[in-house]
């Protein structure tokens, strides 16, 4: 469900539009979105519908942001990091372990295939010392602040 803002019926002609409005955005949210997020017991096997959007975190820290993206299963050189014209990008490939020729899934929920993040990096950003970590299926990027954008404490006298 996707958040709106709260409209008020001026009328009470515009109460049966309103409840026509949710009606529609709940048919879409509710049913389309997640039948195409979904997998499904049909056998695709490319799922051209659905995109594989790895999950992350960005933190702030007063020395920097840091971003934690999840990768399981997936080896180090299938993930590239790239910092061109300011934008940060993470890209990658997780490939299908050998297929089984007489396998019979009755359900496949992982995602397979290229993903790309990309991000604009805020002006605080001290591009030359950017550094990136993969470790136990989790891609750490640190992007540290340029010493005049750090946070000062200023003593009072």
């Amino acid at each position: 469900m996707w958040l709106t803002k709260w409209r008020e019926p001026k009328t009470e002609l515009d109460r049966p539009l309103m409840e026509l409005d949710r009606f529609f955005d709940e048919l879409w949210t509710d049913r389309f979105e997640d039948f195409f997020r979904m997998p499904s017991l049909l056998d695709w096997t490319d799922r051209p519908l659905m995109a594989w959007h790895p999950a992350l975190d960005v933190e702030e820290t007063d020395d920097a942001f840091i971003v934690r993206m999840d990768l399981p299963g997936m080896n180090k050189k299938d993930i590239h990091v790239s910092l061109d014209n300011n934008v940060l990008t993470i890209q990658g490939e997780r490939k299908r372990e050998k297929e089984e020729k007489d396998a019979n899934y009755r359900c496949s929920e992982r995602f397979y295939g290229t993903f790309r993040r990309s991000f604009t990096l805020p002006s605080q950003v001290n591009p030359d010392q950017i550094k990136a970590d993969y470790k136990n299926g989790v891609l750490t990027v640190t992007l540290p602040k340029k010493e005049e954008a750090k946070a000062k404490k200023i003593e009072i006298k």
